[in-house]
């Protein structure tokens, strides 16, 4: 290379910099910080939706916002399948949104930085930021290694916080769980804070928290944390009526409060009200009409806020278990408001009464009918271990004036018996059904030469194959290869009405997988256009 070349290629080497680092300067300047992005595009946000995987999807974080929330964080979503290019229908079924969602956060969650870049730039313009799930507890995560698996892994988090601090246009903000120490936490929240953590979600319980052995959030760490670190905190953890919502900002000092499990029993936490289930079935489903939502994030919305209607009620269970449509929901919804009218009619209760004018029993709960929305407990923990105010009424009293039981007669008694057999029967010809699928699918494998289902990878990206699916691919593959025939049908001409129900082929094109269904076809017209185009 000539000394004139060499000199060309090093000014151009040097301007490809200076662009690089411009840009990064430009990022960093138009996008506010700290309490400047809380209060001027969170506008001050005090009470937020957690994010839910599946759970707290646009049709549920709009219902959400019509009772009081602030501000919702969409589902978790795996920063590696978000951001491959083949992909694209994980991102269409995972994330929509529309203007009345703002303000929005995107979580991610991710073990490698560039991984977590690329996808998180896919949805700078659609959100006001984008959170980096550090808190998940669950099995998947640990085998995923993400979540609060990482938390052992401080230079990893800090350079998948920074690449995003410097990268992208919107603020870059963590959601974590606390460590036994309490000096450890704050060590970590600071360490986030220094990576370019814009705010910081705590929630305070430990990884090993979960499930039967919830417990009590620790709020003493949560406080630790607010006072240690110089950007917005929210807390998350033991929100269970709109009082505590005060007691927790009093007792922390955070600027707002997220909840979840609350939020998914009672979407109108936020509203301080216990309306009746029903209503918020019926108005959840009007807004899936409008805001698509899956069948499978419909059927779990309905079961935890029908949770304590259908404890005791096994008729309106098995009724709803039986519901695959938005048909079915709306019918059982109607039912079930029928069924219950003679009670709601004699109670007396009155649904507009704010849930902090309802007093506490002696543990620290409110006693409601069992008709309205309210948090589900998994135990009732003393007040000297929850810290719940406790109020003065016997934990065995109703608020509300109950009809009077009828005495139930012996018929009655050996009709109920009958029924718990017959509930018994099917839950054991069910595990035998299971039993054999598992057989059979096992035999399939061995067939196919791999003694372990581990061994059997999808053609497509190497993943594990999903047990019955018609092409051999793992789901995500096997949802490409759907969407791309569905298109291909719909640049023909072909709508979803010319293929009859159930059909797996049309025209020599397959269509649909037993295990993963059909592609989705266009909506609209122009949609379609597009697709043809």
């Amino acid at each position: 290379m000539t000394a004139k070349a060499a000199a060309a290629a090093a000014a151009a080497s040097s301007a490809t910099t200076a662009a690089a680092a411009a840009a990064v300067a430009t990022t960093a300047s138009r996008k506010l910080a700290g309490y400047d992005f809380y209060r001027q595009v969170l506008k001050s946000a005090k009470y937020i939706v957690a994010p839910m995987v599946d759970q707290s999807e646009h049709a549920w974080r709009l219902l959400s916002k019509r009772y009081g929330a602030e501000l919702a964080y969409t589902p978790m979503f795996h920063a590696r399948l978000f951001s491959d290019p083949a992909s694209d229908v994980y991102r269409r079924e995972q994330f929509t949104t529309s203007p009345e969602d703002r303000p929005l956060i995107v979580q991610f969650c991710a073990n490698d930085p560039d991984t977590l870049l690329r996808a998180a730039k896919l949805v700078e313009d659609q959100c006001d930021a984008v959170d980096l799930n550090l808190g998940c507890p669950q099995g998947i995560a640990k085998r995923g290694h993400y979540g609060s698996f990482l938390m052992e892994e401080w230079d990893l988090i800090a350079s998948m916080v920074k690449i995003l601090h410097e990268n992208l246009a919107v603020p870059v903000t963590c959601k974590i769980r606390v460590y036994p120490d309490v000096e450890k936490t704050v060590a970590y929240a600071k360490m986030l804070e220094r990576a370019g953590c814009q705010l910081l979600t705590v929630h305070g319980r430990l990884r090993e928290q979960k499930g039967q052995a919830t417990g009590i959030a620790d709020w003493v760490k949560i406080k630790a944390v607010k006072e240690a670190v110089s950007i917005p905190v929210f807390a998350n953890g033991n929100i269970v009526y709109f009082e505590d919502i005060e007691r927790c900002i009093k007792a922390t000092g955070v600027e707002g409060v997220m909840s979840a499990e609350g939020n998914l029993h009672n979407p109108a936490l936020f509203a301080d009200l216990h309306p009746p289930v029903w209503d918020m079935a019926s108005e959840y489903l009007a807004i899936c009409r409008e805001h698509h939502a899956e069948m499978s994030q419909i059927r779990a919305h309905l079961f935890r806020i029908y949770r304590t209607c259908i404890n005791e009620w096994t008729e309106g269970r098995d009724m709803l278990t039986k519901c695959s449509t938005v048909a079915d929901y709306e019918a059982f919804i109607a039912h079930t408001r029928e069924h219950f009218r003679a009670d709601v009619e004699s109670s007396g209760w009155d649904t507009s009464i704010k849930s902090s004018a309802i007093p506490n029993n002696e543990h620290g709960y409110k006693e409601l009918p069992v008709w309205v929305c309210q948090t589900y407990f998994r135990e009732i923990i003393d007040p000297a271990v929850s810290g719940r105010p406790a109020g003065d009424l016997p934990a065995s009293r109703s608020l509300s004036s109950a009809p009077e039981q009828k005495e139930i007669t012996e018929e009655e008694k050996a009709a109920a018996e009958a029924r718990r057999a017959e509930i018994a029967e099917q839950r054991l010809l069910r595990k035998q059904q299971k039993r054999k699928h598992k057989e059979a699918n096992r035999e399939r494998i061995e067939k196919a030469g791999n003694a372990k289902r581990a061994k059997l990878r999808c053609a497509g990206c190497l993943n594990v194959v999903s047990s019955k699916c018609t092409h051999t691919l793992c789901r995500t593959c096997c949802l490409d290869k759907m969407q791309r025939a569905v298109e291909t049908l719909a640049a023909q001409g072909v709508s979803m009405a010319d293929v009859p129900k159930g059909a797996t082929e049309h025209n020599g094109v397959t269509v649909a997988c037993e295990a993963h269904g059909r592609g989705r076809w266009p909506k609209t017209a122009s949609e379609a256009e597009t697709v043809a185009a």
